[in-house]
């Protein structure tokens, strides 16, 4: 029974242009199908086609041989050809929804069927694809031998158009693919070579035409072009191939379409056969990968991947004879094996550990050393002692070790290269049992100090799984761990935020428990001392018994920070100077005394202890800035020997360069000394006549102080006083002749201008008193209002502008 068929021919209409009409068609084929099936059946000759042509010219014209589907669900099966300059002639087979083609062939085999007319006949003859069934062997231009010699010839362009044609068989809104050929024949050739490939449903979706003038208007999939009618590469409506054009230089990262093309190259298209019965998704790569390794095609490391990842997730799908011949070819030599193929090769080992003998094991498990030894993937883990068992799995193993012992032994001796490579050279060198009990020691020194280092430990989840396995690693690194975080806390604490490592066990670890804690207590919101107290309850042992945890929780509490005085003297007071001394943070109180500002009186007292309990540590500099504090607590205790100014600039220059805050914490102290009422006139004279212009600008700021002002406004025995200080000494110097102006002008004048009439008499009483009636009249004079200049102000005014 043949299936309908139609013919459609150009006709000339009066203007020159030239349509189509159907010059015969099956009855059983509808009107609606006729109509939408008439602009798919058109044929438009090459531009520049002479207007004569010889019947070679003629046959040498593009065939437009294709496949689509209608929107009734049918499907057409055409060939179209020229029969001169502006002619065609279509002839297409009509499918109807669910009708198959006859002998189950895929429609591009029916390129060179025999029972394809140019013309339309006198009588209904057979269908072509009919005929093609019947007919013995391969359409003309599709055999085997055929297709194999143009994927070769094709090689650079095959798997980038295999990916395409793959994408456009899974999804019909992908963008379509253009072949570029000189020769229709050639686009059937690429139909024919994906459509083997791809699984039989995929196939029969994909629509194409060999040939067309105006690939942006056609509904195929699949489209053939002309180089002269290929359009814009950069169009994305189109994927566009062009064979005649330069190779391309990408490569195509598909696995699935990179096995294909290479079992096309090799000319083994039944693969794709058998691929088709072993058990995975549509496209998965790793059937394909699998069934051409075992038919010995050398693949690429993502096709070799793909094979080994679908093998460890069906491990019971192959038998022992396609597992080795898979693990050959895995084990193969080969230039460009990359970390995914490793780390697929390790998962298909784990998967085979216990299923398949050593033999089938070993030589996949000396490989994965192998690369771990000597590749650049740091990430690679060992493959499990057990894949080593039996007589094939130890002779291995020696040999192993007879290659690349002494290589790793040297590696673990040597500076690092990094946490995870570390931990990765220790794991090899357990599993091949290489004895490196005296160069472990130092191994685990550098790897504490890279982890210490910030140097990707969060990056490396194998450094847990070596805690794990390696007991004695283990012990040795949490030992160096805790020894090195009293000098590296903040970096400690960092480390255990980033990775959780075991020390919950039986050592003590005293430190590492400390800045595990640390955080927490900080997040408390209690201040320094009480998060303090918390990390060295956490040690577990007392700063007597062992005196660095107190370096230890100082680093973790303060940081880069410098603790206040009284931060600092409560540390000394709860830890005896013995205890300090040995964890070093003595430095740190003298930090805390020098750093203290001058209003905090404390910093003084903490000066004191300090120089008693650690004289022998403390520097001849910062001793005498300690002394400097201390001679401020002496002068605001009463206790300070006479020769206060000189004593002061003696400490000062022995502590050069000097601490700001320690020079004015001591001559802060002698200024507000030398303002009390009661000061020693030995030591005022002593300190106006000393000319040290720091000295005496400390004496001046100290005047300026609130309290100053206050006992002024209270006290009209001070204010006397005052006036008899700032106004004496007229020559003792510059830096006093200074000062006392400008005491006298900007801070007892305003005072006593602000008193009352009563102040002001009491405080005239008070100068006279101490003084002389001169002296009242001077301070009278000192206290008048200013006035204009007679001529005896004048002459008054000189004298003081020329002093």
């Amino acid at each position: 029974m043949s299936l309908p068929q139609l013919h459609y021919t150009s006709v000339a209409s009066g203007d020159g242009e030239t349509g189509g009409r159907f010059t015969a068609t099956d009855p059983a084929i509808p009107g609606p199908v006729r109509a939408e099936a008439a602009p798919l059946l058109s044929y438009e000759a090459p531009a520049g086609t002479p207007d004569r042509l010889s019947d070679a010219q003629l046959r040498s014209l593009p065939v437009a041989f294709g496949y689509v589907a209608l929107s009734d669900g049918s499907h057409l099966i055409s060939r179209a050809v020229a029969t001169g300059p502006a002619g065609f002639h279509a002839h297409a087979v009509h499918l109807t929804p669910g009708t198959p083609i006859p002998g189950g062939t895929l429609p591009v085999a029916a390129w060179g069927a025999a029972g394809w007319l140019s013309a339309a006949p006198d009588r209904t003859p057979p269908d072509p694809l009919t005929v093609l069934s019947t007919a013995p062997g391969p359409s003309q231009g599709l055999s085997r031998e055929s297709l194999g010699d143009f994927a070769v010839s094709r090689s650079p362009w095959l798997a980038a158009v295999l990916a395409d044609l793959r994408r456009a068989s899974e999804d019909l809104s992908a963008p379509r693919v253009v072949l570029v050929e000189r020769q229709s024949a050639d686009v059937a050739r690429w139909v024919a070579l994906a459509t083997a490939a791809l699984p039989r449903e995929h196939a029969e979706r994909l629509s194409f035409t060999t040939y067309t003038r105006r690939p942006g208007r056609t509904a195929h999939h699949v489209v053939g072009v002309l180089p002269e009618d290929a359009p814009d590469i950069s169009d994305p409506r189109f994927r566009v191939h062009a064979a005649s054009g330069p190779r391309p230089a990408a490569v195509v990262d598909d696995a699935w379409a990179g096995t294909a093309a290479r079992i096309w190259r090799s000319r083994a298209p039944e693969l794709f056969r058998d691929a088709a019965e072993l058990p995975g998704e549509p496209f998965a790569a790793g059937p394909l990968a699998v069934t051409a390794l075992g038919a010995g095609i050398v693949l690429g490391s993502n096709e070799r991947a793909a094979a080994a990842d679908w093998a460890a997730e069906r491990p019971y799908a192959l038998d022992e004879k396609r597992t080795r011949q898979l693990t050959d070819a895995l084990t193969a030599p080969a230039d460009d094996r990359t970390a995914a193929e490793c780390a697929a090769a390790l998962r298909l080992l784990t998967a085979l550990d216990g299923r398949c003998p050593a033999s089938v094991t070993a030589p996949l498990a000396a490989l994965l050393v192998t690369e771990a030894v000597r590749g650049d993937d740091v990430t690679l883990e060992p493959p499990a002692r057990s894949v080593f068992e039996g007589p094939d799995g130890e002779r291995a193993l020696a040999a192993l070790v007879d290659e690349m012992g002494g290589e790793l032994l040297a590696e673990l001796s040597a500076p690092p290269r990094g946490v995870a490579r570390t931990v990765q050279v220790l794991r090899l060198v357990r599993l091949l049992g290489l004895d490196s009990t005296e160069l472990l020691p130092g191994a685990v020194r550098r790897l504490a100090r890279a982890l210490l280092d910030h140097d990707g430990a969060e990056a490396c989840p194998a450094l847990l799984e070596l805690l794990d396995e390696q007991f004695d690693v283990r012990t040795a690194l949490l030992g160096e761990l805790d020894r090195l975080a009293p000098d590296h806390p903040a970096a400690t604490e960092d480390l255990l935020s980033r990775v959780t490592l075991p020390f919950t066990g039986t050592q003590a670890l005293p430190h590492l428990r400390m800045c595990a804690e640390a955080p927490a207590a900080r997040t408390r919101g209690a201040g320094r001392p009480a998060v303090l107290h918390t990390v060295l309850r956490a040690a577990g042992m007392s700063p007597f018994a062992e005196p660095l945890v107190l370096r230890t929780a100082v680093g973790l509490v303060w940081g880069e920070d410098t603790p206040t005085a009284d931060e600092a003297r409560s540390l000394l007071d709860e830890t005896t100077s013995d205890a300090h001394r040995v964890a070093g943070t003595w430095a740190r109180m003298v930090d805390a005394a020098l750093a203290a500002p001058s209003g905090d009186v404390g910093a003084a007292e903490l000066a004191h202890y300090l120089l008693r309990g650690f004289p022998q540590q403390i520097d001849a500099r910062e001793r005498a800035c300690l002394m400097l504090l201390d001679f401020a607590r002496d002068i605001r205790s009463g206790s300070a020997e006479p020769g206060w100014a000189d004593h002061a600039r003696t400490l000062r220059s022995r502590a050069e360069p000097v601490e700001p805050s320690a020079l004015e914490h001591a001559y802060g102290a002698l200024a507000e000394r030398l303002l009390a009422p009661d000061r020693p006139e030995a030591e005022l004279y002593a300190f106006v006549h000393s000319g040290d212009e720091d000295l005496i600008a400390a004496y001046g700021t100290a005047a300026r102080r609130d309290e100053v002002r206050a006992l002024l406004a209270a006290d009209p025995a001070y204010v006397a006083d005052c006036f008899a200080v700032w106004n004496s000494h007229p020559h003792a110097g510059a830096p006093w002749a200074r000062t006392r102006t400008a005491l006298l002008d900007e801070v007892l004048r305003p005072a006593v201008r602000a008193l009352s009439a009563e102040g002001l008499a009491a405080a005239e009483q008070a100068v006279e008193r101490d003084g002389s009636s001169r002296t009242l009249e001077a301070f009278r004079t000192w206290n008048r209002p200013p006035r204009s200049l007679g001529r005896l102000g004048k002459r008054i005014a000189g004298r003081v502008r020329r002093g």
